[in-house]
């Protein structure tokens, strides 16, 4: 039985960071939180790891690899954005060569990462992608979707709070459709993706609500409806708040009356529409924050994979 934990640094002391950091805290079974890492000394996220016992640096990746600390650190998390992510990954394996990184922006520079869809072809990745908030949401209906059919065309629309869209997320809104369009296609198995994102501005500040559609050869649709439910309860196994709003629908569309769809051209077919709500646990960011509440839950359970790969190897080789 495993009894030692992996430390981890999390880089980036902002809501995704620090929300990650109560998570490891609460419910990390093989991590444990070794250096929380931002770069404004004032943050909430330092100032709150420094009361939890946490150790912090304020100087960013740069400050990290200098630390005595780093050299205990075997699992990172980077929560700030895409353009920085790529100057930390540099600097982190420049200092320590086989750290694993997880992403949570959309650089992308590593294989994306879904738990339920791909995370066993992914545990021997130095740096792994978790797509985007919209992409831990979708990717794991459309693959479902494709486990019973040939998947032509999936779009999906991920509408979230304003409020829960911070000056990263902004930030990053053509990277989020850019990466998540491709993940669709890349690990959800459409031949064709595409993502839009929706900030919405209703107060009191509205869930996360998650619409995809599939255009796909015909199939049963028992089988579809089946896998779709499945693949929401492994999803809620790590994120509680994640379920269908309502059942799934189907629309059949044969050769008199095909779709005709950007990139793909006319299609006949079956069209599956699929909704999703993601309320989020409120360690740390408000329930309505789902979006960001499913980026921490899916990096943590990616994480928890890792490292208990990694605490086996090593007490086999001691063994």
């Amino acid at each position: 039985m495993m009894t030692q934990k992996l430390k981890a640094a999390i880089v980036g002391s902002g809501n995704i960071g620090t929300d990650l950091m109560i998570k490891i805290l609460r419910h990390g079974q093989h991590l444990e939180m070794g250096v929380m890492v931002g770069i404004d000394p004032a943050s909430d996220g330092l100032a709150r790891a420094a009361r939890l016992g946490v150790a912090t640096c304020a100087t960013g990746v740069a400050g990290l690899v200098d630390m005595p600390a780093f050299a205990d650190i075997d699992i990172v998390f980077d929560a700030t954005s895409a353009g920085a992510h790529i100057e930390n990954d540099k600097l982190l394996r420049k200092r320590k060569p086989g750290i694993r990184v997880v992403d949570l922006t959309p650089a992308a520079i590593g294989p994306y990462c879904v738990p339920v869809v791909n995370l066993d072809a992914n545990l021997d990745g130095r740096n792994v992608n978790m797509v985007t908030c919209g992409g831990q949401a979708t990717i794991p209906i459309v693959a479902a979707v494709a486990s019973v059919a040939q998947v032509h065309y999936a779009e999906i629309v991920a509408s979230i709070s304003s409020k829960s869209a911070g000056p990263g997320t902004r930030a990053n809104i053509d990277e989020f459709t850019e990466t998540t369009s491709r993940a669709l296609e890349v690990v959800g198995g459409a031949r064709k993706g595409k993502a839009i994102i929706v900030l919405n501005p209703a107060e009191p500040p509205l869930l996360m609500r998650d619409t995809v559609y599939t255009l796909s050869e015909l199939a049963d649709i028992t089988r579809i409806e089946a896998a779709v439910e499945a693949m929401v309860a492994r999803v809620n196994a790590y994120v509680p708040g994640y379920r269908l709003k309502q059942r799934v629908q189907f629309e059949r569309f044969d050769e008199r009356q095909p779709l005709n769809i950007p990139g793909v051209g006319r299609m006949s077919g079956l069209k599956t529409s699929v909704f999703l709500e993601v309320e989020g646990a409120a360690h740390y960011l408000p329930a309505y924050a789902g979006n960001l509440d499913i980026m921490t839950s899916a990096a943590l359970a990616t994480a928890e994979q890792l490292a208990r790969r990694e605490l086996a190897a090593r007490e086999a080789a001691v063994a």
